[in-house]
Formats: structure tokens, sequence, C-alpha cells
């Protein structure tokens, strides 16, 4: 598995921002179950929420660029971006574009190593 902070392609940056997306929703739930006890810690949610805004932008803009970089149609496209609004489906999303073929060089490695060709259709 390599460095998880190798950011060289975009697909590789996809992958990241991906994560990061989805450890920024789990920092939010957290915050907002601070908020909701008996006495209520209100400083998680606001800086959580900021934090997981500024990810959530930033996924954004990775998946629309990682669409126009690795010509991904318009099905697929939407799905990356609608796959920011669930928690943690940005991961889901990730792990299905890899076994999909859709992640360029990640998905070619990921068939190599299973011995099955990746598909870049649909």
């Amino acid at each position: 598995m390599g460095n998880v902070f190798d950011l060289s392609t975009v697909a590789k940056r996809f992958r990241f921002i991906a994560v990061l997306e989805a450890i920024s929703w789990l920092l939010l739930i957290i915050g907002m179950v601070f908020k909701r006890i008996p006495e209520p810690v209100l400083w998680p949610v606001k800086v959580f929420g900021m934090t997981h805004g500024i990810v959530f932008v930033l996924f954004v803009i990775t998946a629309i660029v990682a669409a126009r970089e690795l010509g991904w149609n318009v099905k697929t496209t939407v799905l990356a971006l609608l796959s920011s609004i669930p928690p943690f489906c940005t991961v889901l999303f990730e792990v299905w574009a890899v076994r999909t073929g859709r992640l360029g060089e990640l998905s070619n490695a990921g068939s190599v190593e299973s011995g099955a060709p990746a598909s870049a259709t649909s």
C-alpha cells in the first residue's frame, strides 16, 4: 500500500480528500453529540463544522478535476458529487471507482493485484 500522503496524481489526491471528507464527517458527528449532552459543549461543532465545510468544498473541487482529468461520464461525476452528502459515502464511492476502473492508476494497480482487468466503461 503506498505512501498515504503521496498526492502526485489526480487519483491519489481524490482518494486522500475522499478519506479526509469522511473523517471530517466523523468529527462533526462527534461534535453534534457533545452539543446534545446535558452540559452542552459547543466548540466542537464550531471547529469541526468549519473543518468539514472546508473539506467538503475541497472534495467537490477535487471530484470535478478528477472527472475532467480521468474522463468520467456524467453519471460517474454526479455519483461522485452526490457521495459527498451522506456521511462516509465518499469512501464508498472511492472504493467503487477503484473497482470499476475509474481512478486511473489506482484502478490499474488494483487490477494487477487481483488479476482482473480494470474496465473504464459506463
